[in-house]
């Protein structure tokens, strides 16, 4: 029988509301695992036990009297470090911050905690939330459960590593460069990037800001798809001075099976090179998805440049990351920026040109984004998805010499810059749409992958229940090995 700690999320609040599993007893088996498996995973990085076993305590006296607090009553959990919880640090991974411990709960921890979730302990990010690893001065490194010598994905590295080695039941994270579906991709969980905007970020900001950044969004984390929707349901809908009036009904997907469903597929990029094993894995799970009665279109796009789409996504993408650069920073900056050439197009002069954007610049990229919804918009029309890769690779090894954009990562026996990637991040990303990532079987190098499954704005349901039903049809995840 598979370890409660390890079972769907909903199985574990189905148990405690039938009185099989208590909220105690699920909370002391994470700790457990975490106690087993922490020390070499390195993913929970901040605990609250006490606080959390007084909760589900309080859990299990409210069943015994009949009293469910919500979806997620009795169902211990962690979150990414960036969320505010009273009583942790929300340090971003910056030195500074160790000691950085909020006065108020963010949204998404009150929002769990009505629907009575018990949050004990914060999961591990990279400094500022920016890389795909997850590693920090004030923390260290988080390992992946699947390989300890490889990342679990940043910056929601934390989340998926605690999901897949069974210390949560569930986990909630954040996404601007693919920070929750590379995290799902590499660990063999699920993930979903909502549309921007439907789960409140508020209390996931830096200390000072009161504003949002633009493309960025927050969701869920899970090891199963009804999972990952029952979360999703608890954290979303307005919030701040918008919940006077505004109201969210996002659209049910009106498709009940697999042969419902008509979508485009896109496995290769114009502008990143991807790994042949990915690749294979990805293309037996869309050729098994075609079996199963899905009809696909492996030549349908969105009508727009893909090229093109990458460059307006760094661009953007660097101009909201850069925001709260030093002014030193910012004048090197821009002497970076004036001295590249037209034809440079490494990484390093998007970084330059998008944090020093004049305005008016800013907004005919943001003006062009606007024109490829459009675009995106007809394609939904007559497709009901997009399918494609999360990621150019399955995990790779650990790499933390210098900075971001001159690392490389390894691909069909190569090294190609690790920023390239960032293409299947931005291709919803930079037009604000939801993208689920479900678990797709294991590479020929027992690595997991993840499908990502790109759905109309707001059509974060379709996405989601797609990713539902490609787990009954065939599996979803699997704990890895020693992990059982």
């Amino acid at each position: 029988m598979t370890d409660v700690t390890l079972q769907p999320a909903v199985e574990q609040a189905r148990l405690i509301r039938e009185g099989k599993l208590g909220a105690v007893e699920l909370l002391e088996g994470h700790l457990a695992r975490y106690e087993r498996h922490n020390p070499a995973l390195n993913a929970i990085i901040f605990t609250q036990v006490d606080k959390a076993m007084a909760r589900a305590r309080e859990a299990d006296k409210a069943m015994a009297k009949g009293e469910v607090w919500g979806p997620l009553h009795g169902l211990s959990m962690t979150i990414k470090d960036s969320y505010d919880w009273v009583g942790a640090p929300s340090t971003w991974g910056i030195p500074e911050m160790a000691e950085n411990y909020p006065e108020r709960d963010s949204v998404a921890v009150r929002r769990l905690e009505k629907a009575g979730a018990i949050i004990y302990g914060k999961t591990n990010i990279p400094l500022l939330l920016a890389d795909w690893q997850s590693f920090n001065d004030i923390y260290g490194t988080t390992n992946n459960p699947w390989d300890l010598g490889r990342t679990p994905g940043g910056s929601s590295g934390g989340s998926a590593a605690a999901l897949a080695s069974g210390m949560t039941s569930l986990e909630v994270g954040s996404d601007i460069g693919a920070s929750i579906r590379n995290p799902a991709h590499y660990c063999g969980v699920f993930g979903h990037k909502p549309t921007m905007g439907v789960v409140p970020q508020h209390g996931h900001q830096l200390p000072g800001d009161h504003s949002f950044l633009d493309i960025a969004a927050g969701g869920p984390l899970a090891r199963g798809a009804d999972d990952l929707a029952m979360i999703f349901d608890v954290l979303t809908g307005p919030a701040g001075g918008d919940a006077i009036a505004w109201r969210l009904e996002l659209p049910p997907s009106e498709k009940t099976k697999l042969s419902d469903f008509k979508v485009g597929v896109l496995l290769d990029s114009p502008v990143c090179q991807q790994d042949d094993e990915l690749t294979d894995q990805l293309q037996a799970t869309i050729d098994a998805l075609a079996k199963a009665g899905v009809r696909i279109d492996a030549r349908a796009r969105p009508d727009i440049d893909l090229a093109r789409c990458q460059h307006v996504y760094l661009l953007l993408l660097r101009a909201a990351t850069g925001t709260h650069v030093s002014d030193a920073a910012f004048a090197e900056n821009l002497a970076g920026a004036a001295g590249r050439g037209a034809d440079d197009l490494s990484y390093r002069a998007y970084v330059d040109r998008g944090v020093t954007l004049y305005h008016r610049d800013w907004w005919q990229l943001h003006n062009e984004r606007e024109a490829m919804r459009l675009r995106w918009a007809a394609f939904f029309r007559d497709y009901d998805l997009l399918l494609c890769p999360a990621a150019a690779s399955a995990a790779f090894p650990h790499d933390h010499q210098g900075e971001r954009p001159e690392r490389t990562i390894p691909i069909n026996g190569t090294e190609q810059p690790t920023t390239d990637q960032l293409f299947w991040a931005g291709l919803p990303g930079v037009v604000l749409l939801p993208a689920a990532v479900a678990p797709a079987g294991l590479t020929r190098s027992g690595l997991p992958c993840g499908l990502q499954i790109i759905a109309g704005y707001l059509r974060d349901r379709t996405a989601l229940d797609f990713a539902r039903l490609m787990e009954r049809e065939l599996g979803g995840f699997q704990a890895p090995p020693g992990y059982e």
